[in-house]
């Protein structure tokens, strides 16, 4: 019983789909792999025609040039995160292209079938997300979701670029490394106000207006794209509050990440909510998010394990 600690009962719904999800995994590895040349042919076509249709909507390299020449009207720190989450990208879109390339000529009997691609292969036929395409950032997401989320992030960036101007609102669940972009805000603060960066740490407001109503603001950002786990959200409130039964992760509205001075930070009434890159929560968050407790105290939110997630596994 997840309430004896603390827990809601949606903590059990959510531990018994990850050992299903074990299970399934388990009992993928011990499916025996021999089959009749028949079958063998069809998974053959089955994965190239996969092959064919990712390579197909695969986006296009974002153009450096355009970035560099970009960085000639802005030169906040904001342009550098950008340069650089392009290059890592690209290089990324570059790999991918490669080796679903080399798996299709080898298929059709042109090169060899070598460990790696046979790993690829694999993964594509059972909707797996390959490892060697988890460098630029790790995700938990199956392939399929996985290659629709990675050209929605190429999106955003591509039209950052097209639009000669920062983002109103910013999707931090597309940075491959947030922590920069959350560092780049202080730097600039810090620049304009001639402070140390180190004077300065975050307030946040959770937005009550749609985004599109939003315009640019010179105190920090508008920030999108982070979900809620083990609590729900008050939208009339602004504040926490219980989920809802089967209610895993709730989405958060958008949030204005202010950087202040030390001196005029206060955190009474609030929750620091942990907020990691995705649901496994390995290694240190990224940053933590003030959020108003609403009824309960603290202390109920730290036993839910609330906390924000940047992504989620599907």
């Amino acid at each position: 019983h997840p309430e004896a600690f603390g827990q809601h009962p949606n903590a059990d719904i959510a531990s018994q789909i990850q050992e299903s999800k074990t299970l399934f995994d388990t009992l993928l590895t011990v499916l025996p792999q021999n089959t009749s040349a028949t079958v063998e042919k069809e998974v053959e076509n089955e994965v190239a025609k996969a092959t064919s249709e990712m390579l197909k909507l695969m986006p296009h390299e974002i153009n450096i040039e355009a970035v560099k020449k970009y960085m000639l009207i802005d030169t906040s720190p904001l342009s550098i995160v950008l340069l650089h989450e392009t290059e890592r990208y690209n290089t990324l879109l570059s790999n991918i292209t490669i080796t679903l390339n080399d798996l299709l000529k080898s298929i059709e009997g042109f090169v060899v079938m070598t460990v790696e691609l046979d790993e690829l292969f694999k993964c594509i036929y059972e909707g797996r997300l390959p490892y060697a395409w988890q460098q630029t950032y790790r995700s938990l997401k199956p392939l399929p979701a996985w290659f629709q989320d990675l050209r929605q992030r190429i999106s955003f960036f591509k039209a950052w670029i097209e639009n000669q101007r920062q983002p109103t609102v910013y999707w931090i669940s597309a940075f491959s490394y947030p922590t920069a972009f959350l560092t780049a805000i202080l730097q600039r603060t810090a620049r304009k106000d001639q402070i140390g960066i180190d004077q300065l740490s975050w307030e946040f407001e959770v937005n009550q207006t749609e985004d599109k109503y939003l315009s640019n603001i010179d105190d920090g950002v508008y920030v999108t794209g982070l979900y809620l786990e083990g609590a729900g959200w008050d939208r009339k409130q602004g504040t926490l509050c219980e989920a809802k039964s089967m209610e895993l992760v709730t989405i958060i509205p958008t949030l204005h990440f202010k950087p202040v001075d030390h001196k005029k930070k206060s955190a009474r009434g609030f929750y620091l909510a942990p907020c990691y890159y995705s649901s496994s929560r390995v290694g240190p968050f990224i940053v933590a998010v003030e959020l108003k407790t609403g009824s309960m105290p603290v202390e109920h939110w730290i036993k839910r394990a609330t906390a924000l997630l940047m992504n989620l596994d599907h």
